[in-house]
């Protein structure tokens, strides 16, 4: 049992066409989407949370030393990401360090990206990144959600997306396996349901090019070690562009 509550947790995607300056023209497809994130992200801060985790797949498991620097100019824009102070607020189990300063993956690049733009003003909440390798085993994703954890009041930003096989302009083809495994990710997110999230298997989650699976099981691992009734709420479910997108907030029930 982590001794510092988990105050709330928040899934969201992280495609870079999130980000208006990459989207161009074509941004306002997705200022659904850009909304329900932002809402999520707020209700981090609305729970109480002072240390935000960010948690993302990535080539490795590392739990990444600041300061965090990343920028969206390999996707055609001088964006720069660097959220939070250069100070993070560890405790538990940590991942491997990785010192490397400025090699954001993508999903905590855009996962700073919405943190920054949602932070309160004045003092803000201390932020964390940690990775998680994409093919990570599902007792290892457990073993790191419960190792998660801070001294002060925290919460866990999760960024991952679902299948991209969502048609024949997906990144992956069309597959008619997608929809229902996206249906099942979307009903445990909905319901709080750490349980599903954890059945899933990591060899479908391969051939249908989930980038959350990993993610989310590390989400599942740390309410779990958290304790108590959760409960959920999805805010957008959709795949504008053949990948499947879901954002959704957990709270410890009341």
């Amino acid at each position: 049992m982590i001794g510092v509550p988990l105050v709330a947790a928040a899934v969201c995607p992280h495609p870079p066409l999130i980000v208006p300056g990459i989207a161009g023209s074509a941004a306002g497809e997705l200022d659904d989407l850009r909304a329900a994130c932002d809402a999520a992200v707020a209700r981090l801060y609305d729970a109480g949370a002072r240390n935000i985790v960010v948690l993302g797949t990535g080539d490795r498991t590392a739990d990444l030393d600041p300061p965090y620097r990343g920028s969206f100019a390999p996707w055609g824009v001088q964006v720069t990401v660097q959220p939070g102070p250069d100070t993070v607020d560890r405790a538990g189990v940590a991942a491997t360090p990785d010192g490397t300063p400025g090699r954001l993956p993508l999903s905590l690049l855009v996962g700073g990206w919405l943190v920054e733009r949602t932070a309160p003003d004045g003092p803000g909440a201390a932020c964390r990144m940690v990775t998680v390798a994409r093919d990570e085993p599902v007792e290892r994703c457990v073993a790191l959600g419960a190792g998660l954890g801070a001294s002060l009041p925290w919460a866990l930003l999760v960024m991952g997306d679902g299948t991209a096989c969502r048609g024949e302009k997906s990144p992956g083809y069309a597959d008619p396996r997608a929809e229902a495994y996206d249906d099942r990710v979307a009903r445990a997110l909905a319901t709080a349901d750490g349980d599903a999230l954890l059945d899933l298997d990591p060899g479908p989650a391969a051939e249908l090019k989930v980038a959350g699976r990993a993610a989310w099981q590390v989400l599942a691992g740390a309410v779990h070690a958290a304790g108590g009734t959760w409960r959920g709420d999805l805010t957008y479910y959709a795949a504008p562009y053949g990948v499947a997108y879901f954002v959704a907030g957990w709270e410890p029930a009341r």
